[in-house]
């Protein structure tokens, strides 16, 4: 997958365009990610004994990863991402900038 966990980006397609935010979890068997404050959901929450309210919380719901792209370090937008041998190593190098992500 081309997002990690902590990576920051950009939603690019739904009713969430243009949101942006930091990947809480990446699931890579199913393609998707959590991206913090993005595709909130109500979640109804049975009484427990670390929580004996219960009740209603907003929690993020996943995205498929094909729906956000990383913001590039240097300019702030959206960019897509290659993968290059720098000194040895695989990392991540932004298109529009040419910077290192990893």
């Amino acid at each position: 997958m081309h997002v990690k966990k902590g990576d920051t980006v950009v939603v690019l397609s739904g009713k969430h365009k243009g949101k942006s935010g930091k990947v809480l979890l990446a699931l890579p068997r199913d393609q998707k990610v959590v991206v913090e404050g993005v595709n909130l959901v109500t979640k109804h929450v049975k009484p427990s004994a670390t929580n004996p309210q219960g009740g209603i919380e907003q929690r993020e719901g996943a995205l498929h990863a094909s729906k956000v792209s990383i913001v590039d370090p240097e300019t702030g937008k959206a960019t897509r991402i290659r993968k290059q041998i720098v000194d040895g190593k695989k990392v991540r190098v932004a298109v529009a900038s040419g910077k290192v992500i990893d």
